[in-house]
């Protein structure tokens, strides 16, 4: 079925970004939007916009009867939920199926089985993709034993969702009791699921994933992988593709566990399949599968030259993969820097508030993906993400070097931002060499805010 009207289930930067696709396409966009975003660049760049309801999310962009009824309500033939919020809730991919109306994006079965963590876990070892040595607890007592077999340090994480919350590094076993109450608290309050599982926590690992496509019948390509490692409270700051100074062969059996994985299921649509890398050992591990369009998919657009959101708009309206294995090119390196509204000298703290001004980069090999432009306003209720920079060269020497002015000439006046913070890592020699870990930015901070005359002897 060919897509005519496509209803856009959120916000910000990625609304923008699927409206400039779908104007290429000649698809028209109809953008669902709370109060506070009636007057936004992606509000003004739709064909039309509707009101969903108040500023918070809870009473517009997470109510699947809403979405769904607005979309019926404008005859959209598909519903696109960009990244967060919706996106991955199964309960807006079944009622869709139930209304007839296209989901761009997996099956809710398929979001069902990533989406907890242990099951995906379980797909993971039953595809042959190695995980992490660890389980599900239910009890104290169960942790201690398995606590004792994998050995501390240990990381206790949310059966029900991600990005930090419910997760808990333990040194002590001792300390496991306690870790377990906090973590199954925290994972009560973000997912109301108070479910948690043990993992061996890697002390010197990567995060490495692997972008997808799939059609649902059965052919899956992968176009490479992304390097995230660069990340504060286990939220991504800086992306970059390839992953730097990783062997061939290493790469090349990532890439293979990640299309594994997705072929088990017969995925459907864009995906990104995670995995931790542990240097020390030399192996790899599956995390999880982010069953949608990911906030970094830029640098992958970069190398590649394909469109992730046509490919996806393509795959919903039926049609088979239209991309090769063999054909795709990976050239160049391309890195990502999140342009976010946050106070450093308040330890990052969301900074909401109307940008007087906004100057963006632009030259070879810059691109820009925002909604934010001067008298935007930040609501108070959402991802504190203003834009992205993405800068591609043909090695990364270049694309660094793109990078660091393309941020030098970044100017955004009226909220704080960490411009300051991206600028520094750039030029941090730890971060020029490539292939950090993932605790990289607590050693980089703690090294900024020494004293002058302690660095000079340290």
């Amino acid at each position: 079925m060919a897509i005519r009207r496509i209803l856009i289930a959120n916000r910000g930067e990625i609304a923008a970004r699927v409206i400039r696709t779908c104007r290429t396409l000649g698809i028209e966009t109809v953008l669902a939007a709370s109060e506070a975003d009636l007057d936004s660049v992606p509000a003004r760049f739709a064909d039309r916009t509707i009101c969903i309801g108040p500023g918070r999310p809870s009473d517009s962009y997470l109510r699947v009867e809403t979405i769904v009824q607005a979309a019926l309500g404008v005859k959209a033939d598909a519903i696109h939920p960009g990244y967060g919020f919706l996106s991955e809730r199964p309960a807006l991919a079944r009622v869709c199926e139930q209304e007839g109306m296209i989901f761009i994006g997996p099956t809710a079965a398929q979001i069902e089985a990533v989406g907890d963590k242990l099951r995906a876990r379980a797909e993971a070892e039953a595809a042959g993709v190695p995980t992490a040595p660890g389980g599900a607890v239910e009890t104290v007592s169960e942790a201690m034993v398995l606590g004792r077999e994998i050995g501390p340090p240990l990381l206790i994480k949310a059966v029900g969702g991600g990005g930090g919350r419910g997760m808990k590094r333990v040194d002590r076993l001792e300390d496991l009791p306690a870790a377990m109450d906090m973590a199954a608290a925290e994972a009560s309050a973000a997912f109301g699921d108070t479910r948690v599982y043990l993992e061996r926590f890697v002390a010197r690992g990567r995060h490495v994933e692997v972008q997808i496509l799939g059609d649902g019948k059965g052919r899956i390509v992968h176009l490479g992988e992304r390097d995230c490692s660069v990340q504060r409270r286990y939220q991504k700051l800086i992306e970059e593709t390839p992953a730097p100074a990783l062997p061939p062969d290493f790469r090349a059996r990532i890439h293979e566990a990640a299309v594994l994985f997705t072929e088990r299921l017969h995925y459907r649509s864009a995906g990104t399949v995670e995995f931790l890398v542990d240097l020390e050992r030399g192996a790899f591990y599956f995390l999880e599968m982010n069953a949608r369009i990911q906030v970094e998919h830029p640098v992958t657009e970069a190398v590649t030259g394909v469109d992730l959101v046509a490919e996806q708009i393509a795959v919903a309206e039926g049609h088979d993969l239209r991309l090769k294995q063999e054909s795709l090119k990976r050239e160049g390196c391309a890195i990502e820097c999140r342009i976010n509204a946050e106070d450093p000298a308040r330890d990052f703290h969301p900074s909401p508030g109307v940008v007087r001004s906004a100057v963006w980069p632009a030259g070879e090999g810059v691109r820009v993906d925002t909604h934010i432009v001067s008298g935007a306003r930040i609501p108070p209720f959402y991802d504190s993400l203003m834009g992205k920079i993405i800068a591609h060269g043909p090695d990364r020497f270049s694309a660094l070097e793109r990078m660091r002015k393309a941020i030098a000439e970044t100017r955004i006046e009226g909220v704080a931002t960490n411009l300051e913070f991206h600028a520094d890592v750039l030029a941090d020699p730890e971060f020029a060499r490539g292939g950090v870990d993932t605790s990289y930015v607590p050693r980089f901070l703690g090294r900024r805010h020494l004293p002058q005359q302690v660095r000079a002897h340290g």
